[in-house]
């Protein structure tokens, strides 16, 4: 067995935290600003794309290393960026509102709020179906609906019963 071969690097090692990085930020823009489910309403089509943006950006990453030590670079740069904003959010509220996206009311008032619910690609049906999930059968007692930052939906009732 060729241990140098296995734990040399196959490229500089600036390149791997360069690509690593480049990449984390254009995912994390993706993830932000485009997609907002969480994993509880993943469909096929959302695992299939996760899937496809996986081994996609792995190959721009990786840039056809062939060693584990870059392997530990770009996991260790991946790592590093995720707890930084982590980190970052926790400390200073206000990059926490640049990274987290608010909440976006889908019901008021057993009113559904249509504008809301086209720019988050939420259907009607869906949204019937998390408020039905909550124990609220009619629409009519909804006081407020929201998209979490999370992507999960919140709701309370007139009642005062809601999650």
């Amino acid at each position: 067995m060729d241990w140098e071969s296995i734990f040399s690097l196959s490229q500089p090692w600036q390149e791997t935290i360069l690509r690593g990085t480049l990449v984390y930020w254009f995912l994390f823009a993706i993830f932000r600003f485009v997609l907002r489910r969480d994993a509880g309403s993943v469909g096929l089509a959302d695992i299939l794309l996760l899937v496809i943006i996986a081994d996609a950006s792995q190959n721009a990453m990786a840039g056809g290393y062939e060693s584990v030590s870059d392997g530990f670079i770009l996991v260790a740069t991946l790592v590093f960026w995720n707890f930084l904003l982590d980190y970052l959010s926790y400390k200073f509220p206000a990059f926490e509102r640049l990274l987290v996206p608010r909440r976006i009311a889908l019901v008021r008032h057993g009113r559904l709020l249509r504008a809301n619910m086209r720019r988050e690609f939420f259907t009607e049906e869906e949204l019937l179906a998390k408020v039905r999930e909550k124990g609220i059968a009619d629409l009519a007692h909804v006081k407020m609906a929201y998209m979490e930052s999370d992507g999960k939906i919140s709701v309370s009732s007139e009642s005062g019963r809601g999650t």
